[in-house]
Protein backbone atom coordinates (compact mmCIF):
# COMPACT_ATOMS: atom_id res chain seq x y z
CA UNK A 1 0.00 0.00 0.00
CA UNK A 2 3.14 2.23 0.88
CA UNK A 3 4.52 1.82 -2.28
CA UNK A 4 1.50 2.05 -4.23
CA UNK A 5 1.22 5.64 -2.72
CA UNK A 6 4.54 6.40 -3.39
CA UNK A 7 4.67 5.87 -6.83
CA UNK A 8 0.87 7.38 -7.20
CA UNK A 9 2.74 10.61 -5.45
CA UNK A 10 5.51 10.54 -7.88
CA UNK A 11 3.44 10.41 -11.07
CA UNK A 12 2.44 13.99 -11.42
CA UNK A 13 6.16 14.92 -10.45
CA UNK A 14 7.46 12.96 -13.09
CA UNK A 15 5.61 14.40 -15.47
CA UNK A 16 5.60 18.24 -14.85
CA UNK A 17 9.64 17.16 -15.04
CA UNK A 18 9.11 15.51 -18.50
CA UNK A 19 7.15 18.34 -19.43
CA UNK A 20 9.91 20.99 -17.94
CA UNK A 21 12.22 18.65 -20.24
CA UNK A 22 10.71 18.59 -23.56
CA UNK A 23 10.41 22.68 -23.22
CA UNK A 24 13.94 23.03 -23.19
CA UNK A 25 14.78 21.06 -25.87
CA UNK A 26 12.99 20.35 -30.00
CA UNK A 27 13.89 17.04 -30.16
CA UNK A 28 12.11 15.88 -27.11
CA UNK A 29 9.32 18.27 -27.11
CA UNK A 30 6.15 15.69 -27.60
CA UNK A 31 3.91 17.84 -29.84
CA UNK A 32 6.28 18.92 -31.97
CA UNK A 33 4.43 16.24 -34.75
CA UNK A 34 1.06 17.02 -34.01
CA UNK A 35 -1.24 18.83 -36.81
CA UNK A 36 -0.49 22.52 -37.58
CA UNK A 37 -2.04 25.19 -39.41
CA UNK A 38 -0.19 26.93 -42.25
CA UNK A 39 -0.57 30.23 -43.88
CA UNK A 40 -3.92 30.36 -43.08
CA UNK A 41 -6.06 33.59 -42.02
CA UNK A 42 -7.38 33.12 -38.91
CA UNK A 43 -9.82 34.44 -36.77
CA UNK A 44 -10.26 33.39 -33.06
CA UNK A 45 -14.03 34.86 -31.97
CA UNK A 46 -13.97 35.38 -28.22
CA UNK A 47 -17.23 36.63 -26.24
CA UNK A 48 -15.20 39.35 -23.71
CA UNK A 49 -11.61 40.57 -23.08
CA UNK A 50 -9.23 37.96 -21.29
CA UNK A 51 -11.44 35.10 -22.71
CA UNK A 52 -7.90 35.14 -25.11
CA UNK A 53 -5.21 34.54 -22.21
CA UNK A 54 -7.24 32.50 -20.22
CA UNK A 55 -8.89 30.36 -22.31
CA UNK A 56 -6.63 30.90 -26.02
CA UNK A 57 -3.33 31.01 -25.22
CA UNK A 58 -1.91 27.84 -26.14
CA UNK A 59 -3.52 28.04 -29.30
CA UNK A 60 -2.63 31.56 -29.67
CA UNK A 61 1.09 30.91 -28.94
CA UNK A 62 1.38 27.96 -31.33
CA UNK A 63 -0.56 29.48 -34.29
CA UNK A 64 1.56 32.91 -34.11
CA UNK A 65 5.14 31.58 -34.79
CA UNK A 66 6.21 33.12 -37.67
CA UNK A 67 7.41 30.08 -39.25
CA UNK A 68 3.85 28.89 -39.95
CA UNK A 69 3.19 31.90 -42.29
CA UNK A 70 -0.26 32.52 -40.22
CA UNK A 71 -2.63 36.07 -39.75
CA UNK A 72 -4.10 35.32 -36.28
CA UNK A 73 -6.87 38.10 -35.50
CA UNK A 74 -9.12 38.46 -32.68
CA UNK A 75 -12.42 39.54 -32.71
CA UNK A 76 -14.35 40.07 -29.31
CA UNK A 77 -17.71 40.87 -29.10
CA UNK A 78 -17.87 42.96 -25.84
CA UNK A 79 -15.71 45.33 -23.89
CA UNK A 80 -16.65 43.37 -20.81
CA UNK A 81 -18.20 46.28 -19.74
CA UNK A 82 -20.35 44.72 -16.80
CA UNK A 83 -18.51 46.60 -14.02
CA UNK A 84 -17.94 50.06 -16.19
CA UNK A 85 -13.94 49.00 -17.08
CA UNK A 86 -14.93 48.58 -20.75
CA UNK A 87 -12.66 50.76 -22.33
CA UNK A 88 -10.35 49.32 -20.01
CA UNK A 89 -10.69 46.29 -20.59
CA UNK A 90 -10.45 47.38 -24.51
CA UNK A 91 -6.98 48.45 -23.84
CA UNK A 92 -5.92 45.23 -21.24
CA UNK A 93 -6.82 43.12 -24.58
CA UNK A 94 -4.82 45.31 -27.20
CA UNK A 95 -1.77 44.77 -24.86
CA UNK A 96 -2.34 41.23 -24.27
CA UNK A 97 -3.00 39.79 -27.74
CA UNK A 98 0.87 41.44 -28.74
CA UNK A 99 2.08 39.32 -25.70
CA UNK A 100 0.13 36.36 -27.26
CA UNK A 101 1.71 36.88 -31.06
CA UNK A 102 -0.32 39.07 -32.54
CA UNK A 103 1.27 41.27 -35.43
CA UNK A 104 -0.27 44.75 -34.15
CA UNK A 105 -2.78 45.89 -32.08
CA UNK A 106 -4.92 46.36 -35.46
CA UNK A 107 -5.62 42.81 -35.43
CA UNK A 108 -7.54 43.20 -32.48
CA UNK A 109 -11.37 43.89 -33.17
CA UNK A 110 -13.80 44.82 -30.28
CA UNK A 111 -17.21 45.14 -31.01
CA UNK A 112 -19.07 47.30 -28.49
CA UNK A 113 -22.65 47.16 -28.31
CA UNK A 114 -24.67 46.60 -25.49
CA UNK A 115 -27.63 46.26 -26.79
CA UNK A 116 -26.83 42.99 -28.71
CA UNK A 117 -23.87 41.54 -26.75
CA UNK A 118 -24.21 43.13 -22.93
CA UNK A 119 -21.57 41.28 -20.68
CA UNK A 120 -23.96 39.13 -18.80
CA UNK A 121 -23.55 36.12 -16.97
CA UNK A 122 -27.39 35.73 -17.48
CA UNK A 123 -28.27 36.98 -21.26
CA UNK A 124 -27.70 34.38 -24.23
CA UNK A 125 -26.28 36.58 -27.60
CA UNK A 126 -28.41 36.23 -30.90
CA UNK A 127 -26.99 33.46 -33.60
CA UNK A 128 -27.91 35.66 -36.25
CA UNK A 129 -26.44 39.23 -34.62
CA UNK A 130 -23.33 37.10 -34.37
CA UNK A 131 -23.69 35.97 -37.92
CA UNK A 132 -24.17 39.00 -39.52
CA UNK A 133 -21.42 40.18 -37.75
CA UNK A 134 -19.21 37.44 -39.00
CA UNK A 135 -20.56 37.99 -42.17
CA UNK A 136 -19.97 41.72 -41.83
CA UNK A 137 -16.35 41.40 -40.99
CA UNK A 138 -15.42 38.55 -43.50
CA UNK A 139 -17.96 37.61 -46.27
CA UNK A 140 -16.62 40.22 -49.41
CA UNK A 141 -19.12 43.14 -50.21
CA UNK A 142 -19.34 42.25 -53.43
CA UNK A 143 -19.37 38.20 -53.03
CA UNK A 144 -22.76 36.25 -53.95
CA UNK A 145 -22.57 34.44 -50.93
CA UNK A 146 -23.32 37.83 -48.99
CA UNK A 147 -26.49 37.49 -50.15
CA UNK A 148 -29.44 39.37 -48.17
CA UNK A 149 -30.26 40.09 -44.48
CA UNK A 150 -28.29 38.53 -41.46
CA UNK A 151 -25.41 37.19 -43.34
CA UNK A 152 -27.67 34.75 -45.32
CA UNK A 153 -25.81 33.31 -48.55
CA UNK A 154 -29.21 33.54 -51.06
CA UNK A 155 -27.90 33.37 -54.52
CA UNK A 156 -26.49 30.05 -55.56
CA UNK A 157 -24.33 31.81 -58.40
CA UNK A 158 -20.58 30.62 -58.03
CA UNK A 159 -18.54 29.26 -54.91
CA UNK A 160 -19.06 30.42 -51.56
CA UNK A 161 -15.96 33.41 -50.66
CA UNK A 162 -14.65 34.35 -47.54
CA UNK A 163 -11.42 36.30 -46.60
CA UNK A 164 -10.52 34.27 -43.45
CA UNK A 165 -9.44 29.96 -43.66
CA UNK A 166 -10.17 29.38 -40.18
CA UNK A 167 -12.29 30.87 -37.22
CA UNK A 168 -11.68 29.36 -33.67
CA UNK A 169 -13.97 30.39 -30.76
CA UNK A 170 -15.73 28.05 -28.18
CA UNK A 171 -17.89 24.70 -28.44
CA UNK A 172 -21.47 24.28 -27.29
CA UNK A 173 -20.60 24.21 -23.46
CA UNK A 174 -18.39 27.33 -23.72
CA UNK A 175 -15.82 25.72 -21.14
CA UNK A 176 -17.01 27.65 -17.84
CA UNK A 177 -20.89 27.57 -18.93
CA UNK A 178 -20.86 30.97 -19.48
CA UNK A 179 -23.95 32.38 -22.06
CA UNK A 180 -22.22 34.20 -23.78
CA UNK A 181 -19.39 31.67 -24.70
CA UNK A 182 -21.84 29.54 -25.37
CA UNK A 183 -23.35 31.81 -27.96
CA UNK A 184 -20.90 32.55 -29.75
CA UNK A 185 -20.72 28.59 -31.12
CA UNK A 186 -24.07 28.49 -32.22
CA UNK A 187 -23.56 32.61 -33.84
CA UNK A 188 -20.64 30.48 -35.61
CA UNK A 189 -22.15 27.66 -36.94
CA UNK A 190 -24.97 30.01 -38.05
CA UNK A 191 -22.51 31.95 -39.80
CA UNK A 192 -21.20 29.08 -42.10
CA UNK A 193 -24.74 27.62 -42.50
CA UNK A 194 -25.66 31.01 -43.87
CA UNK A 195 -22.15 30.84 -46.27
CA UNK A 196 -23.30 27.55 -47.29
CA UNK A 197 -26.86 28.10 -48.27
CA UNK A 198 -27.82 27.05 -51.55
CA UNK A 199 -24.06 26.10 -52.48
CA UNK A 200 -24.81 22.07 -52.71
CA UNK A 201 -21.47 20.42 -54.17
CA UNK A 202 -18.96 23.19 -52.85
CA UNK A 203 -16.82 23.08 -50.09
CA UNK A 204 -17.14 25.24 -46.98
CA UNK A 205 -14.24 27.85 -47.32
CA UNK A 206 -13.65 28.45 -43.33
CA UNK A 207 -12.51 25.58 -40.78
CA UNK A 208 -14.36 26.43 -37.78
CA UNK A 209 -12.72 24.50 -34.53
CA UNK A 210 -14.26 24.88 -31.32
CA UNK A 211 -12.00 24.72 -27.47
CA UNK A 212 -13.14 21.49 -26.09
CA UNK A 213 -14.78 21.82 -22.54
CA UNK A 214 -14.09 19.18 -20.03
CA UNK A 215 -15.19 18.36 -16.87
CA UNK A 216 -13.63 20.52 -13.67
CA UNK A 217 -11.14 17.76 -12.12
CA UNK A 218 -9.52 17.97 -15.65
CA UNK A 219 -10.07 21.78 -15.78
CA UNK A 220 -7.82 21.86 -12.79
CA UNK A 221 -4.89 19.67 -13.35
CA UNK A 222 -2.95 21.95 -15.77
CA UNK A 223 -0.43 20.18 -17.41
CA UNK A 224 -1.34 17.05 -15.98
CA UNK A 225 -4.30 16.71 -18.50
CA UNK A 226 -1.88 16.71 -21.50
CA UNK A 227 -1.27 12.96 -21.65
CA UNK A 228 -4.89 12.15 -21.06
CA UNK A 229 -5.59 14.97 -24.03
CA UNK A 230 -2.95 13.58 -26.48
CA UNK A 231 -4.36 9.89 -26.24
CA UNK A 232 -8.20 11.14 -26.77
CA UNK A 233 -6.79 12.68 -29.92
CA UNK A 234 -4.93 10.11 -31.23
CA UNK A 235 -7.37 7.66 -30.53
CA UNK A 236 -9.86 10.47 -32.37
CA UNK A 237 -7.38 10.73 -35.39
CA UNK A 238 -6.78 6.72 -36.11
CA UNK A 239 -10.53 6.21 -35.60
CA UNK A 240 -10.99 8.67 -38.42
CA UNK A 241 -8.27 7.19 -40.51
CA UNK A 242 -10.06 3.76 -40.43
CA UNK A 243 -13.21 5.33 -41.66
CA UNK A 244 -12.41 8.51 -43.71
CA UNK A 245 -12.41 8.10 -47.93
CA UNK A 246 -9.45 8.27 -50.21
CA UNK A 247 -11.79 11.50 -51.80
CA UNK A 248 -11.19 13.46 -48.60
CA UNK A 249 -7.42 12.50 -47.45
CA UNK A 250 -6.60 15.75 -49.36
CA UNK A 251 -8.62 18.21 -47.89
CA UNK A 252 -7.93 16.05 -43.86
CA UNK A 253 -4.16 16.78 -44.48
CA UNK A 254 -4.62 20.70 -45.07
CA UNK A 255 -7.16 20.95 -42.61
CA UNK A 256 -6.82 18.91 -39.67
CA UNK A 257 -9.86 17.40 -37.89
CA UNK A 258 -8.14 17.81 -34.67
CA UNK A 259 -5.49 20.51 -33.02
CA UNK A 260 -3.80 20.40 -29.82
CA UNK A 261 -1.36 22.42 -28.36
CA UNK A 262 0.67 22.27 -25.49
CA UNK A 263 2.43 25.43 -23.95
CA UNK A 264 6.04 24.95 -23.03
CA UNK A 265 7.26 26.32 -19.21
CA UNK A 266 8.27 29.62 -21.35
CA UNK A 267 5.22 29.80 -23.69
CA UNK A 268 3.67 29.13 -19.98
CA UNK A 269 5.11 31.80 -18.48
CA UNK A 270 4.61 34.06 -21.15
CA UNK A 271 0.44 33.35 -21.11
CA UNK A 272 0.76 34.10 -17.20
CA UNK A 273 2.05 37.53 -18.07
CA UNK A 274 -0.27 38.47 -20.64
CA UNK A 275 -2.81 38.04 -17.50
CA UNK A 276 -1.14 39.64 -14.74
CA UNK A 277 0.56 42.25 -16.46
CA UNK A 278 -1.89 43.10 -19.51
CA UNK A 279 -5.76 42.43 -17.63
CA UNK A 280 -4.32 43.84 -14.73
CA UNK A 281 -7.73 44.98 -13.78
CA UNK A 282 -9.40 41.13 -13.86
CA UNK A 283 -6.74 39.99 -11.54
CA UNK A 284 -8.79 38.92 -8.68
CA UNK A 285 -7.60 36.41 -5.85
CA UNK A 286 -9.29 33.34 -7.77
CA UNK A 287 -8.24 34.20 -11.05
CA UNK A 288 -4.66 33.37 -9.35
CA UNK A 289 -5.74 30.12 -9.16
CA UNK A 290 -7.00 30.00 -12.67
CA UNK A 291 -3.94 30.53 -14.14
CA UNK A 292 -1.68 28.46 -12.10
CA UNK A 293 -3.62 25.02 -12.25
CA UNK A 294 -5.84 25.56 -15.32
CA UNK A 295 -5.32 22.89 -17.55
CA UNK A 296 -6.46 25.87 -20.94
CA UNK A 297 -3.52 27.85 -19.68
CA UNK A 298 -1.19 24.85 -20.62
CA UNK A 299 -3.13 22.45 -23.14
CA UNK A 300 -5.47 23.74 -25.98
CA UNK A 301 -7.32 20.92 -27.95
CA UNK A 302 -9.61 21.69 -30.69
CA UNK A 303 -12.32 19.70 -32.59
CA UNK A 304 -12.99 20.87 -36.70
CA UNK A 305 -16.70 20.93 -37.04
CA UNK A 306 -19.04 19.58 -39.45
CA UNK A 307 -21.27 22.16 -41.22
Amino acid sequence: MTNYLLVTALVPILLVVLWTISSTSGSLHFTSSLPKLYNKRICLLIAHPDDEAMFFAPTLLALTRPELGNHVKILCLSTGNADGLGEIRRKELQKSAIKLGLRHESDVFIIDDQTRFPDSMTTEWAADDIAAVLAAAFVPSDSPSKGKGKGSANNDDGAPTATLDVLLTFDRHGISNHPNHRSLYHGAVRFLQNLMRDKTGYSCPVALYTLTSTNIVRKYVGVLDAPLTMALGALGNFREVLTRSKARAGLARSVPTRLMFVNSVTEWVRARSAMTEAHKSQMLWFRYGWITLGRYMVVNDLKRERI
